[in-house]
């Protein structure tokens, strides 16, 4: 996944006159406790597809962290939002009218701002309406506990309760789905919030907080937004004993920092980090679905995303065909920016990491065999963004660093095995376990391969497919805890057990 907590290679400082300049425009800011704040220094977020600037922004840092869970726990303690399951439900419904509303222009900005094609950040910021929708619904009915006499004259009941003041850290990579499917249920229990969002979308971020601030059903205080380049902030939320609760989106190595930082108050924690969905590809699969679904998995956001399918397990039956459908495939992907209708692969965030994804390429040539050398964009139209063309490497080993390591890039591994436990070892062997597909017209196999796959989840037959109505989440180096479904307000929560006794009656 993204890595949400430093990026400062593509921000640009702004000073001198260029500074005097930008002022005259509108600056980016700050949504805490119920007022815009215009505090830090001021940057630039650049466009990966031509290293334009789209504008400029107030980058945040540990004294907007503080500042936003004072006002969390102010708004926790003074307003009735934790005690009002119905004020939740109205507010997280408006919320999704107020969002849906502003759909094209939020995703307009957000395609430009990281790069993603306009297609995809619509259907982004269109799905979030939808999870903050069920959010709402959640409020309602999830709030309740049980009840019963568990001895004569002993009543107890049990009562979920907000964990407090929530923590959100998410990434650039989808900013929008992936702060909402943790603020919605996070809301719906009753919490307040703090939400740090990264820089490279920070013009995204205002906008959202624009949606955010026009729901008068949300109390000042209750959600904070603030933006940060740097490294100051986040872990303030971590080290917080005024936070309960840290839902973090990013890389499995923060992921590490983040639990063990947090070990220190003790506050509960959901992450969901780092992947290498294995595509496992049986030959009765019906390989003209299978291709396509393949080439997909590797250019949806760019080859940023903690789903990509980076490693194309196939069985050595049908190797020699795969191998030459998928480098076609692969070949004739059209590159272009977020506004290209026929593009099907966007820049990658920014030049140093197209660099770095080439670099890893290159270094797996040494040990793999090179199927499609794509690579940097360097000539024509597009040599200004941060294009990388997608590659494909022929590897024989599972020990090697483009199997093991997550290359945020649209870069894919070809492997080969000989049968279905050969198969399973494969998907297995890295620390990921966030996702995984398997294509087979046996769907007994299917389900046999996937029961053993250890990761959150598996696609039998498809890619990709996620729905607000199941949870999210992973096992091994990509995490725990679950977003999405009944069990994401659970994240929220916690259990109170209330006893009474009548001593007018035996409780023996």
């Amino acid at each position: 996944m993204a890595e949400p907590f430093s990026w400062r290679h593509r921000i640009r400082p702004v000073t001198g006159r260029d500074h005097e300049e930008r002022t005259m425009n509108t600056i980016a800011q700050h949504w805490i406790n119920g007022q815009w704040s215009g505090s830090g220094s001021v940057l630039e977020s650049i466009n990966p597809a031509d290293g334009t600037v789209v504008g400029s922004f107030y980058d945040g840092g540990e004294a907007e962290a503080s500042a936003a869970v004072d006002a969390a726990v102010a708004a926790f303690e003074a307003t009735v939002w934790a005690r009002s399951p119905s004020l939740r439900a109205t507010a997280l419904s408006r919320l999704a009218a107020a969002l849906e509303a502003r759909v094209p222009e939020v995703a307009a900005m957000l395609s430009r701002e990281n790069g993603k094609l306009l297609g995809e950040t619509t259907w982004e910021v269109s799905g979030a309406v939808g999870w903050l929708g069920y959010a709402a619904a959640s409020a309602r009915t999830q709030t309740a506990g049980r009840a019963a006499e568990t001895a004569p004259g002993q009543y107890t009941h049990s009562v979920p309760e907000p964990l407090g003041v929530a923590g959100i850290i998410s990434p650039w990579n989808s900013p929008i789905m992936l702060t909402v499917r943790a603020l919605g249920p996070a809301l719906a229990a009753g919490c307040t919030v703090v939400v740090k969002l990264p820089a490279q979308t920070a013009l995204t971020n205002e906008l959202f907080a624009q949606v955010l601030a026009s729901v008068p059903e949300i109390p000042a205080g209750v959600v904070n937004v603030f933006t940060e380049s740097g490294n100051t902030g986040a872990p303030f939320l971590v080290s917080s004993d005024k936070v309960g609760v840290i839902n973090y989106t990013g890389s499995t190595p923060i992921g590490r920092r983040i639990a063990a930082a947090a070990s220190t108050t003790l506050k509960r924690l959901g992450l969901e980090l780092g992947g290498k969905a294995p595509m496992v590809i049986f030959p009765d699969a019906d390989l003209d679905m299978v291709i396509p679904t393949v080439v997909q998995s590797l250019v949806l956001m760019n080859g940023q995303f903690c789903c990509t399918g980076s490693r194309v397990l196939v069985h050595r039956d049908i190797a020699d065909q795969m191998r030459t459908r998928l480098t076609a495939a692969l070949a004739q992907v059209r590159i272009g920016s977020g506004d290209d209708e026929k593009a099907q692969l966007g820049p990658v965030i920014d030049r140093a990491s197209a660099q770095r994804v080439d670099a890893i390429v290159e270094e797996a040539a040494s040990y793999g065999t090179v199927l499609l050398r794509g690579g940097v964009v360097t000539e024509g139209p597009l040599a200004a963004g941060a294009f990388y063309r997608p590659s494909l490497i022929e590897v024989d080993r599972t020990d090697v660093r483009i199997v093991q390591e997550e290359v945020f890039g649209p870069v894919q591994t070809f492997e080969i095995f000989d049968d279905e436990d050969d198969a399973v070892t494969k998907a297995n062997a890295t620390i990921y376990g966030l996702a995984a597909s398997v294509f087979s017209s046996d769907s007994m196999k299917a389900r046999r391969i996937a029961r053993r796959i250890r990761t959150g989840t598996v696609w039998i037959n498809t890619w990709g497919a996620i729905s607000e109505d199941f949870e999210e989440g992973g096992v091994k180096g990509s995490g725990y805890g679950y977003l999405c479904g009944p069990r994401a307000i659970e994240e929220f929560q916690a259990l109170k057990v209330y006893v009474e006794q009548d001593h007018t009656q035996s409780a023996h």
